[in-house]
């Protein structure tokens, strides 16, 4: 369902009384149709505009939900979408020609963490005597995968594979699945495009498929597939509904990457350079609305995306993560604070470190099919992710007293490369943006360089 269009931005333009218009050029389109999925992530394009920022920009914005990640990619690259909520690997894959062979831009990271790997209660069943406890007597979470080998045996016995669900396959949630499971050694597969194999399932010991974010519970209840890693509401959904058990956050495989990213075609950024860095604007606003006094608008914020025409879902369900929590099961709901980050620890920026953390899992699965120096991974981040124009959008804002330099990075020492440091991952792994080749090395399942 498209959600309804505001008329209030068009009469400003017209009008030209728009505040921050007079200090900036203008959009150069300012009627946009913006695509999202229904998941919880795409927030700061429902606040952005229901909060007024689009208007504030000169822009008139219709948002519409899309079916999928294919569709929502193809409408960017044809046109029919001005830009789009995006898996940040999605941006990164389409440039080098993963799939669908098309330049994209990102100068807005949507926001970190938000996703979870949930089993069905089948699967919960078989391996929860193996599962650690804590004090009160729950179980131990994260879980780590090789609490999945008994459920493995069991399939293996039947002359069957478990099957996981994610939502694309270069989705972040194909990747820390496959991170999660080669972390507990349970090998995920490998894509072979140079042989014309995409399934990703050569060699896997789990068998990964697509399954969009909205059927995911579906499917579980079901029984077609045994378990899956997907975005907010639809883990909580499986809890509250009792279809399924999570074990692990991403939150807890790595710590504060990129999630979503507001993503354009290169096209589209070199003919409205104007007009992204007034959307820019109002998404940074929205995100930091969305963290501000620590998550004190986050009640509101789920209020207004379980709307139909947004995500559509039970706002109870939406607020288990939202609101710093998150639901194991009924009767375990744990203070997760950092599930969901829209705007703190600069979770706005597009770190090009980021974007090279994706390119590297592209090239440990095979989806990448050959070796590449540090220096081509480096040259596709700065090719996707935009720092510049966020930096120039963060600027207008401090100058407009809308936010404050303290709300940014230090842009005067900023590199675009996160300290070593920053990402702590399950396996104690550690990520240098700056050496992928190297940090490759270090696994003991997947291509090493």
């Amino acid at each position: 369902m498209t959600q309804p269009k505001c008329k209030t931005s068009r009469l400003l333009v017209a009008l030209g009384l728009s505040i921050s218009l007079q200090a900036w050029a203008a959009p150069e389109k300012p009627d946009l149709k913006l695509g999202f999925i229904k998941l919880t992530d795409m927030a700061p394009l429902a606040v952005a505009l229901e909060r007024g920022y689009f208007e504030d920009e000169g822009l008139y914005v219709q948002l519409e939900a899309q079916a999928n990640w294919k569709v929502l990619l193809d409408r960017v690259i044809d046109g029919q979408l001005d830009g789009a909520h995006m898996l940040a690997g999605q941006a990164l894959a389409a440039t080098i020609g993963i799939g669908t062979q098309a330049p994209m831009q990102t100068a807005f990271v949507m926001d970190l963490n938000g996703n979870a790997c949930t089993v069905s209660n089948a699967v919960w069943q078989q391996i929860a005597p193996k599962v650690a406890r804590n004090s009160a007597g729950k179980p131990a979470y994260p879980v780590t995968a090789d609490a999945l080998k008994p459920a493995l045996e069991q399939s293996a016995k039947q002359g069957k594979k478990l099957q996981f669900g994610m939502v694309f396959p270069v989705s972040s949630h194909n990747y820390e699945l496959r991170y999660w499971l080669a972390a507990g050694g349970v090998h995920p597969g490998f894509y072979a495009p140079e042989h014309g194999d995409n399934s990703g399932q050569l060699q896997a010991e789990v068998l990964l498929s697509v399954t969009p974010p909205p059927q995911m519970p579906a499917t579980l209840e079901a029984g077609t597939i045994d378990g899956y890693c997907v975005g907010e509401p639809w883990n909580q959904q499986a809890v509250l509904r009792d279809l399924g058990v999570p074990l692990v956050t991403n939150y807890d495989i790595h710590t504060n990457l990129a999630e979503k990213v507001f993503g354009v075609s290169q096209s589209w950024a070199e003919r409205y350079p104007e007009t992204h860095f007034h959307l820019v604007k109002a998404l940074i606003r929205a995100g930091h609305w969305l963290d501000a006094d620590n998550n004190a608008n986050r009640a509101a914020a789920v209020k207004l995306i379980s709307q139909p025409f947004y995500v559509g879902a039970d706002e109870n369900v939406i607020a288990n993560s939202m609101s710093g929590v998150f639901a194991y099961a009924r009767d375990d709901i744990r203070e997760t604070p950092d599930f969901n980050v829209f705007f703190r620890y600069h979770a706005t920026y597009p770190y090009y470190s980021d974007a090279i953390w994706y390119l590297s899992q592209m090239r440990r699965w095979g989806q990448i099919s050959a070796a590449k120096p540090d220096s081509w991974y480096q040259d596709i981040a700065k090719q996707v992710f935009q720092p510049a124009l966020y930096q120039r959008a963060a600027n207008a804002l401090i100058a407009e007293g809308k936010l404050t330099a303290a709300d940014f990075p230090d842009f005067t020492v900023e590199s675009g490369y996160r300290p070593v440091d920053a990402t702590r991952f399950i396996d104690g792994k550690q990520f240098d943006g700056k050496a992928p080749n190297a940090y490759l090395q270090q696994f003991a399942i997947g291509h090493k360089d």
